[in-house]
């Protein structure tokens, strides 16, 4: 049988591609143990959450299967659909002015100062936590001894009760967690700022456009990938709020500050009725989804127009 000249020599392999094997390879034994974590303390009690929310389980006796009927029970469920409303307005309040001041505050450190010691000064209140940011408010913004409350009685308007009324309960735990979180999401949105061309501003001044058209026609769609990010991270922390009311309200007055993620915890931790606090989870999951890849095709966050 003849043999040709390139069935006698092996093709050599480019160095390249050798290169990009042994990468690969070295990649992989990064990402290994974040990857293992990821199935053990992510995936696994996900796959497990779910499988829970088709049972009833009071943690003491074996789980026993029974269907649907904690979904047809949090569908009936008043207390759910109330928590859900709260939640939602939480979100928009929280996401809407965070959004805002943390964009006004970037947008003023990109064009007044970029002085690093003002950066960690906005970032101071993000190193406190929850817990201890919503234990000062609650002091500062006590019905008789908070001295938010005396500043409003010696300037001539009445007492607030912060957390004690239904109307202001769930406003003043948004104020307490924009005031902890704006400084972090204005570095993020800082972050997206430098990466926008500084010769598209300059072309806008010798076009005679004002720092508002600027801000309109330029920063604002080239930002928008950022931004789109932004809004997705900060709506998924928003969903779990649960520190700050636990602390706070505890859910009052009269249901008004029960947000989803605590009335999971009720039924967890309180009352044991681990199956139905599952389907409440899997529920949130399945709304968290919806909303994050609503967010994602709307604001394009995929997308650049840096090209």
């Amino acid at each position: 049988m003849a043999t040709t000249t390139e069935d006698a020599v092996p093709r050599s392999v480019p160095e390249g591609v050798k290169k990009r094997r042994d990468d690969s390879r070295l990649a992989w034994l990064f990402i290994l143990p974040a990857l293992i974590g990821l199935l053990l303390f992510y995936f696994w009690p996900l796959v497990r959450g779910i499988a829970l929310s088709f049972t009833s389980w009071d943690l003491l006796s074996p789980a026993q299967f029974i269907g649907a009927e904690n979904y047809v029970r949090m569908v009936q469920d008043p207390v759910f659909w109330n928590a859900v409303r709260v939640t939602l307005y939480y979100v928009v309040l929280n996401i809407g002015i965070q959004t805002v001041v943390a964009l006004v505050i970037a947008v003023l450190m990109q064009r007044l100062t970029r002085s690093a010691m003002l950066r960690s000064l906005i970032l101071a209140p993000y190193l406190v936590s929850n817990v201890v940011a919503a234990l000062v408010f609650f002091w500062i913004l006590d019905f008789q001894l908070g001295i938010g409350n005396q500043l409003l009685e010696w300037i001539g308007l009445s007492r607030i009760g912060f957390f004690t009324t239904e109307a202001w309960a769930i406003p003043t735990i948004a104020g307490v967690n924009v005031w902890r979180h704006m400084g972090y999401t204005a570095l993020l949105i800082f972050a997206g700022l430098q990466a926008i061309p500084s010769n598209l501003y300059e072309a806008g001044r010798v076009d005679g456009a004002s720092e508002v058209r600027m801000f309109r026609s330029i920063t604002v769609p080239l930002l928008r990938p950022i931004l789109g990010l932004v809004l997705i991270i900060s709506v998924i922390g928003s969903f779990q709020v649960f520190d700050t009311v636990s602390v706070t309200t505890g859910g009052g007055p009269v249901n008004a500050s029960r947000v989803l993620q605590l009335y999971i915890y009720e039924n967890a931790f309180a009352e044991f009725n681990f199956g139905y606090a599952a389907a409440l989870s899997v529920a949130m999951l399945a709304i968290l989804i919806v909303v994050t890849f609503a967010q994602y095709r709307v604001t394009r966050a995929g997308q650049t127009d840096l090209n």
